[in-house]
């Protein structure tokens, strides 16, 4: 693919990766990404993991509490996030947060505490906020609503369900990111989804290490793997693959505020 890609959700601090984030970061650009959202699971993993990037200047970062550690967040989690954000210019969403009802790994009350305190810090910084929702749905909308977030800076990240829930997301004003999911061959639903959703609201991720693209579905999925859910997508929608390649880049730059 030509320049100018962007892979909008990596979890490279991952011990997947071991020392190899070079190597992976080289085959990415290689394949026509430039821009990498690199998301921390919490404050601790934002400071163990930050330095690894230190000669990657191409690589932004995502801060926040995913639904499954709810049950440790405090107030000392929010405010070390605050404290991060404060300091650190790279962090430029507050995310992956939300709410998860398929594993429950925290309570539902102690998950929706946990993105409703994310969600405030969102707006005291000014941050977007990228949005983790499994089985889930209709409490995620009802919590951003209540919350004020319609025209805000909203992403749908790793989105997998239908149509209904693609259009109340676009009627709201928010973003929505697509993985590899949308090359499997019997996910219909999200294809016909995707086929409605205009291209400058559209992201690309990979959520790597998770959901790798075919024909490498069940393997350890990196960036550049994108290309494929590229050129799935650039299908379904009837584009060129390499406009809407550029096209899902500038949108991640432009909602994340990254050059």
């Amino acid at each position: 693919m030509p320049p100018g890609g962007a892979d909008s959700h990596v979890h490279l601090d991952f011990p997947a990766y071991n020392e190899e984030i070079p190597q992976v970061l080289d085959r990415a650009k290689k394949s026509g990404i430039s821009t990498f959202g690199q998301v921390f699971l919490g404050p601790s993993a934002y400071l163990k993991g930050r330095d690894l990037f230190k000669p990657f200047p191409e690589v932004f970062f995502i801060l926040g509490v995913h639904p499954h550690e709810a049950s440790g967040f405090t107030s000392e989690t929010r405010r070390d996030m605050a404290a991060a954000v404060k300091r650190d210019q790279r962090i430029r969403a507050i995310g992956e947060t939300g709410l998860d009802f398929f594993y429950r790994h925290s309570s539902e009350e102690k998950q929706k505490s946990a993105f409703k305190a994310q969600l405030e810090l969102a707006r005291e910084t000014e941050l977007p906020v990228v949005i983790h929702s499994r089985e889930a749905e209709a409490e995620t909308l009802k919590i951003l609503k209540e919350s004020g977030f319609k025209d805000r800076r909203v992403l749908w990240h790793c989105f997998g369900k239908g149509i209904d829930l693609a259009r109340e997301i676009l009627d709201q004003g928010w973003h929505i990111s697509i993985p590899g999911s949308v090359t499997y061959p019997k996910n219909a639903r999200l294809r016909e989804a995707l086929a409605e959703i205009p291209p400058d609201k559209l992201l690309l991720e990979t959520d790597c290490p998770f959901i790798a693209p075919e024909p490498y579905r069940g393997k350890q999925n990196e960036p550049a793997l994108m290309v494929f859910t590229a050129l799935a997508a650039a299908e379904v929608m009837g584009l060129d693959a390499g406009e809407l390649w550029r096209q899902c880049g500038d949108n991640c730059r432009t909602f994340f505020g990254v050059n």
